[in-house]
This record gives structure tokens, sequence and C-alpha cells, in this order.
């Protein structure tokens, strides 16, 4: 749900800042797992959002059966 709306966006942040700070003289880093990193970010955050999405369908029915 939120939670991993959340967490996804904090290691999103994360993975992006490590791919900015690759492109300074101080860094030799290799991009490979921060861009992989970024899209199982984007994955975790869809799903979450789809869980938040769902929940919200689901109480409008108990709603509506309820009305």
């Amino acid at each position: 749900g939120l939670s991993g709306i959340q967490s996804g966006l904090q290691s999103l942040n994360k993975n992006a800042a490590k791919i900015a700070s690759a492109g300074t003289a101080t860094s030799s880093s290799d991009l490979t797992e921060p861009l992989v990193g970024l899209l199982q970010d984007k994955q975790q955050v869809l799903a979450s959002a789809k869980v938040v999405e769902t929940t919200y369908d689901m109480l409008g029915s108990i709603l509506d059966i309820k009305a």
C-alpha cells in the first residue's frame, strides 16, 4: 500500500542520486546497479499503487452494497 509507495520512492531517490553523482570527476562507479534499481523501484511503486487502487475499489463496492 502506501508504505510500499514511500519505500519505492525513497529507493528511487537514492538510485537517482547515485546516477547523478556518476557524472562527477570523483566517481568511477558502474551505473548498472542503480539503473536496474530504478526499474525495480518503478515496479514497486506501480504495484503498490495498484494495491491502493484495488483497496479503494473494494471499499467502494462494500459501501455500495451497504447503501
